[in-house]
């Protein structure tokens, strides 16, 4: 059976799951990073947040509170690109039961560090969500005014329901009320890059999610 069938079939034995592997060098989550080569990214960063390991886990918990929120009913949940691409496959993989994924991408951010508010559709949803339960997942959240503004747009479609999922959370950088349901973790005002977080593009691929460092984009 193909491997995305195996999870829902209790009676199969799990695949045996491949190690983990680390970036080289790897510091223990707060700890400031040892003087390395400038060749190497992790010279970039000022610590690691959150580590892959530790990203896995909580991922599989918000699934399972998912899980619970939407026993019996169909479930569609759209990812936010880019920046949700590992937050949204990761999440995926850790349901027990079927669901449908669609993708939106949106823009308020352009090229540097701080939210414009100006939000714009760069790919719409294929999806009809009409009487359909949606649910958001994103990647973080930070001034609160893009998801807010999806919510209300997503809301207008007539769906059954919508939640927002993000991995992370600014509880201190927010300009707009959000109501978030399923949240990883707050942290605080910081610039923050990996698993799918990004500079100019960069850093995106990290597994890990580390601060980073202001000579950067300073």
């Amino acid at each position: 059976l193909p491997v995305a069938y195996r999870r829902l079939l209790p009676d199969l034995a799990p695949p045996r799951a491949k190690p983990a592997r680390p970036l080289p060098c790897h510091p223990s989550p707060g700890r400031r990073l040892p003087a390395m080569d400038s060749a190497h990214v992790e010279n970039d960063l000022v610590n690691v947040l959150f580590t892959e390991a530790q990203i896995q886990q909580r991922l599989q918990e918000m699934a399972e509170e998912i899980e619970r929120d939407y026993e019996g009913e169909e479930l569609l949940i759209v990812g936010i690109l880019r920046g949700a691409v590992m937050v949204m496959a990761d999440l995926a993989r850790s349901f027990s039961r079927h669901i449908e994924m669609d993708w939106m991408a949106v823009s308020s951010y352009g090229s540097g560090t701080k939210s414009s508010g100006v939000v714009r559709i760069l790919k719409d949803l294929d999806t009809d969500i009409s009487g359909r339960h949606v649910v958001i997942v994103d990647e973080i959240i930070d001034t609160g005014l893009t998801l807010s503004w999806l919510t209300s747009n997503l809301s207008s479609r007539n769906p059954a329901s919508v939640q927002i999922a993000t991995l992370l959370r600014k509880p201190e950088a927010l300009q707009m009320p959000v109501d978030v349901k399923y949240v990883g973790w707050d942290i605080p005002n910081e610039f923050v890059v990996g698993y799918g977080l990004d500079y100019r593009e960069k850093y995106r691929n990290l597994r890990d999610i580390g601060t980073l460092a202001p000579h950067v984009y300073s």
